[in-house]
């Protein structure tokens, strides 16, 4: 740990549209609540804002303490838009809750591009209206995805002059394939801001839209994405979905850092969830005893012996799920179990449920999102499958590994920068890997993982215990997050 007082201090605000635990629905809500708090023990003063949606759960809900409001001007709506300030401290991180019924008073945060549009056009704005209405000036602004998009192009357009105006900022992409695109008049009129920045080297795409995430990466000072290898990716045509030409353009400004996981969310020391906790020096005594209780739960055949694969996802078509519905048959063999967790399209789900009543007692279909659940297939399982199409970074992969449960994954983005193959030779690497979107190669790869597990148990421990050793905390990545801020900010 470093010695806080020796280190330089920065001021930064994160604006995004969510954080866990008031509202989360993928890996953007880990990572606006488990960064800022590592970068508080790294002598940062971190504000978070986001929206104060309606579905916020009511236990934080009644915690917020009301900080102020004023009114905004909005576009070209010849109108003035309330804007409320709700705040709520914990850990040492403010969170500063921009309020308005008529943009956040739906059950969730996206609904669809109609209404998100103007509605994110308006958190942008009252974001940068809100820090200069607080007098919180932040040395940087750390914005996430397309939904915070344009508040580099406010910075640099319509508040440059105000004080907000000198801070620095920083614009991260999650996920590249959601952008924020809609006609040019529709974000000229919600967002109202100056001609010429619908120009093709920022907002403008197709000669007729505006892309705001597009403009965001021509106006922030750094783009950061989150693993070293989706940085290169995302610059060809395979990955870039349309901007590749544009990231190019930008590279001398991008980086990738790799996401990390919270050791005090994600610990199976600790965990209230497992059947048998467990750490590096035990894992081998306690880790079966979760495997039985999962096969127990799940309905499987509750046999020690039994290869346990693991698939916690959301069930798109980016997650590779075409190429595990394609194998299943071959996989289940008779010595092995399959289990997958998440929700998402119709086909996928009606697969897996397919599959588990053809092969009941070996084949687990659990349709939903459980968090708990989740935590007990990490510990349970002995190999977790991440087949990926692309996958920027990855959290899976990561849990799985702090949880003694091999990764078996496609090598891409986030996944290459985490897991590197195992070598039957010198006994090197850390889990099964496999390069092409084949299902023949993820076969290959699983039979590979099998093969030493079965045949080679003593190694297969020694890789488990690897995993377990290995950091994959947000230490590391915070670390080069606060390098970053003092590389923009050297004073």
């Amino acid at each position: 740990m470093y010695e806080i007082s020796n280190l330089p201090r920065r001021s930064v605000a994160f604006i995004g549209s969510e954080c866990h635990p008031f509202v989360k629905t993928g890996g953007l809500g880990d990572v606006m609540y488990a960064l800022p708090r590592e970068l508080v023990r790294l002598n940062c003063d971190v504000r978070v804002i986001l929206p104060r949606y309606a579905c916020i759960p009511k236990e934080y809900q009644d915690k917020m303490i009301y900080r102020g409001e004023f009114y905004m001007d909005m576009g070209m709506t010849n109108r003035n838009y309330y804007v409320g300030i709700m705040e709520y401290i914990c850990d040492g991180v403010v969170y500063d809750f921009i309020d308005n019924q008529e943009f956040f008073s739906a059950g969730n945060p996206y609904i669809n591009l109609v209404d998100d549009i103007p509605r994110y056009c308006f958190f942008s704005k009252a974001a940068l209206a809100a820090l200069n209405y607080m007098n919180w000036i932040p040395d940087i602004i750390h914005c996430h995805d397309w939904q915070a998009g344009l508040v580099p192009v406010y910075l640099r357009t319509l508040f440059k002059d105000t004080p907000v105006g000198r801070a620095r900022s920083i614009l991260t992409i999650h996920n590249l394939r959601f952008q924020g695109i809609y006609n040019i008049p529709t974000i000229q009129y919600w967002s109202g801001l100056p001609n010429e920045v619908f120009n093709m080297g920022a907002l403008q795409q197709d000669w007729v839209n505006a892309n705001m995430l597009k403009g965001g990466l021509a106006y922030a000072d750094r783009i950061t994405t989150v693993s070293g290898t989706y940085a290169y990716e995302i610059q060809t045509a395979e990955y870039g979905e349309r901007l590749e030409g544009h990231l190019r353009y930008h590279s001398g400004k991008l980086r990738g850092i790799v996401n990390g996981i919270d050791y005090g969310m994600w610990n199976p020391e600790t965990d209230p969830a497992l059947a048998a906790n467990y750490g590096l020096g035990n894992v081998l005594d306690h880790k079966m005893e979760n495997k039985l209780a999962l096969q127990k739960e799940l309905g499987l055949e509750e046999d020690e012996g039994k290869f346990v694969i693991g698939l916690i996802s959301r069930l798109t078509n980016q997650k590779g799920l075409d190429l595990v519905s394609a194998i299943i048959p071959q996989v289940l063999d008779g010595n092995t179990q399959v289990v997958v967790l998440g929700t998402g399209d119709k086909q996928y789900e009606d697969t897996f449920r397919y599959y588990e009543d053809t092969y009941r007692g070996t084949f687990s279909a659990c349709i939903q999102y459980d968090e708990a659940r989740a935590h007990r297939i990490y510990a349970g399982a002995d190999a977790l499958m991440v087949p990926s199409r692309f996958e920027p970074c990855g959290l899976t992969q990561l849990n799985a590994m702090h949880y003694g449960t091999i990764p078996i994954v496609r090598e891409t983005g986030g996944l290459k920068d985490t897991v590197e193959p195992y070598n039957e030779y010198t006994g090197d690497g850390n889990g099964f890997t496999f390069d092409r979107y084949e299902a023949g190669l993820l076969l290959d790869a699983i039979n590979r993982a099998k093969t030493v597990y079965f045949t080679n148990r003593y190694h297969w421990d020694e890789v488990v215990q690897r995993d377990m050793a290995k950091d994959v905390s947000w230490g590391n990545s915070a670390r080069q997050y606060k390098d970053l801020y003092l590389e923009l900010t050297p004073w």
